[in-house]
């Protein structure tokens, strides 16, 4: 006889074991329930359920075999019954029921519609909702855009507020003034210029470079040095040892404070120097830590944080908060392109005080870079006008 003991924490579990096993015409014998093996069976407690099976012994049914009702033939209706029964028409009773039922339904919907618009626009007129919908639909947050449109109601006249163009126009007014601008990259003839970038990985920081060296190099014919600290992304410094060699740029590799003192030395006589840093977690406050200290060694005359546009408001305004400690001084925007609207933006800049720099929409070196316009970025925002300026 083939017997086989099986334990489970519920009955459930021992009879798949069973069935996993034996296949599914195995027959169950026995159960009961065990205590847990190990030291601490006693102290914890915890049982168990036990079941013995086989496949060579057959346990009938102890419940009477199920007998299969008799079925009688029906006789269909006659077609004259299924013809009345068709045809006719429910009790007036029941269709005035149907009714009240519907026409108070209806009160319910219109009632809530009412309240719905009521805490969505309160004591708003058409131009001023229809700028309010705007802004949410470019992703500025609901509390951010009651703001704005307060703003715009108070700066404008009366006769004004029913001209949603001059209203659009006002408001592109007000975002301009929410949006600081630092400017592009100033150089002053026979003084070294050393600017670092800092931000999250994948941001595009080191394109972001590669594209600023190529500009002061090629355009400006300024002397450019590149110094990187990215020394975790093999990548990262092949990458951009590619476009030091492309541009004609000496280029230096950085991996303690003493070699970033060096490498300063040797860059003594250059106009400017764009030094590359690795991407950092802004929740790693040790690595955080180590980009504070090579940065103290190096001492940057600007410290630009580039984050990506793609990214939520919170991220945004988190990253840029964290990232304070190493003493931030603008801001960069990465992949406008990328981005399916930029409202979210505004808290950004709101938050951190930082002032925009540069704004980049693509992979192309040296374009897809321009120094931040606060009108234009106003102007995309509110989808007056698209990135790529067509």
């Amino acid at each position: 006889m083939n017997l086989r003991t099986y334990r489970a924490k519920t009955m459930q579990e021992a009879i798949a074991l069973v069935r996993r096993e034996l296949g599914p015409k195995a027959s169950v014998l026995h159960t009961r329930e065990v205590r847990g093996g190990g030291l601490l069976r006693w102290l914890s407690g915890s049982r168990l359920v036990e079941v013995v099976a086989s496949t060579s012994v057959s346990v009938p049914s102890r419940l009477p075999p199920r007998r299969r009702p008799v079925e009688t033939p029906r006789q269909p209706p006659a077609p004259a019954t299924v013809a009345r029964v068709a045809a006719a028409p429910p009790p007036a009773s029941l269709r005035n029921d149907l009714q009240d039922q519907l026409s108070q339904l209806q009160s319910t919907v219109e009632d809530l519609c009412r309240r719905t618009t009521r805490a969505t626009r309160p004591d708003l007129n058409d131009s001023l909702f229809r700028l309010f919908a705007d802004l949410i639909e470019a992703d500025v947050s609901e509390e951010l855009a009651r703001d704005l449109i307060e703003r715009v109601r108070q700066q404008s006249h009366a006769d004004e507020l029913s001209d949603c163009a001059q209203m659009k126009t006002r408001l592109a007014q007000i975002i301009e003034e929410e949006i600081p601008i630092a400017g592009p990259i100033q150089i002053t003839p026979g003084r070294r210029h050393l600017v670092a970038l800092v931000g999250p990985t994948g941001v595009g920081k080191t394109t972001t470079i590669a594209k600023l060296a190529a500009n002061y190099r090629l355009r400006e014919k300024r002397r450019v040095g590149l110094i990187t600290v990215d020394t975790y992304r093999i990548a990262a410094v092949e990458q951009l040892r590619s476009y030091a060699d492309i541009i004609d740029l000496p280029m230096e590799i950085v991996a303690t404070p003493r070699e970033m003192h060096q490498a300063m030395a040797r860059m003594a006589d250059l106009d400017l120097i764009l030094m590359d840093t690795a991407g950092r977690s802004p929740r790693d406050e040790v690595k955080i830590q180590e980009l504070k200290s090579m940065l103290a060694e190096a001492v940057p005359d600007e410290v630009h944080l580039v984050l990506s546009s793609v990214a939520s408001a919170s991220s945004l305004s988190k990253m840029a908060e964290q990232f304070a400690a190493v003493g931030t001084t603008a801001l960069v925007l990465t992949k406008l392109d990328e981005a399916a609207s930029l409202g979210n933006l505004l808290p950004l800049v709101r938050s951190s005080r930082l002032p925009l720099s540069y704004l980049t929409h693509g992979q192309n070196v040296p374009d897809d870079i321009a120094p931040a316009d606060r009108q234009r970025l106003a102007r995309i925002v509110l989808g007056l006008e698209t990135v790529s300026g067509k």
